[in-house]
């Protein structure tokens, strides 16, 4: 389902009529008639459709996290805010830029559309910007050659539905100026060689039955799950362009499950 669409279209649809009333249909009307409700629903709910397309569409949008691919920054059940206006001003719908502003970084948690269906939403950390040699083996993460640090924290378990209780090891992953956490299974490879596609850009990379070595191009980038053995990211369907690009994760507003998750930022 294409929200922003919808909601565009119920945007339209409503202001039309409120300005058809307002210059030509009001004029007609005496002054004890009541409008009729084909008129009256509208205008009542116009102002709050619109104040509500302009907050999602270049302020704050919320999502829901529907998988475990960023555990443990973000869990199953979590709902999110994105930041719509960091990484520039884009028109509505069809998400074209029209005012630059900064651009995501090493570390950010980024929201984008899925580049094989863009209907899609998508929320993975970025680690490999335009220009990045991006390397991964054995489960060791590399950008430009400088090893990407490591440290082990703790035993970590969560529940995969369908499948039951996974046992991972959680670290503390220091990439540019973050430090976030992140899950290592080291009983699963590091890279499933089966479930790499041909994407745009496949020429930059080089894959290894261990891993693999990517450069970045030009206005794309290249993210992992913090989940690392449980997420399909940009190892098996590529980068992320930037037109594709929604905004940055930075607060959890709502889990029906755990409350004390209400209000963390998003390291």
């Amino acid at each position: 389902m294409n929200f922003p669409l919808i909601l565009f279209s119920l945007l339209v649809i409503t202001g039309a009529i409120w300005a058809i009333d307002y210059f030509f249909l009001r004029h007609n009307r005496k002054a004890d008639d009541e409008e009729p409700w084909w008129i009256e629903y509208p205008k009542s709910f116009f102002p709050i459709i619109l104040i509500v397309f302009c907050l999602r569409s270049f302020v704050i949008e919320p999502f829901k996290i529907p998988s475990g691919s960023m555990i443990p920054t973000l869990i199953v059940g979590d709902f999110i805010l994105v930041n719509k206006y960091t990484y520039g001003i884009r028109l509505p719908v069809i998400n074209k830029k029209i005012i630059d502003m900064d651009s995501p970084k090493a570390g950010d948690v980024l929201v984008f559309r899925y580049p094989e269906d863009p209907s899609i939403d998508y929320i993975k950390r970025v680690v490999g910007v335009p220009g990045d040699i991006v390397t991964y083996h054995n489960k060791q993460l590399l950008v430009n050659d400088e090893l990407v640090k490591q440290e082990y924290v703790a035993d970590y378990k969560y529940v995969e539905p369908g499948i039951g209780y996974i046992y991972s090891e959680e670290y503390a992953e220091h990439l540019g100026e973050t430090s976030h956490s992140i899950l290592l299974n080291h009983e699963v490879h590091g890279l499933q060689y089966a479930s790499v596609r041909a994407f745009p850009y496949r020429e930059n990379c080089k894959y290894s039955r261990t891993g693999f070595t990517c450069t970045v191009p030009h206005d794309h980038y290249f993210t992992l799950g913090d989940n690392r053995d449980s997420s399909s990211d940009s190892r098996y369907w590529g980068f992320v362009p930037e037109e594709n690009i929604v905004g940055k994760a930075f607060m959890i507003w709502w889990n029906f499950a755990d409350f004390d998750r209400v209000g963390l930022t998003i390291q």
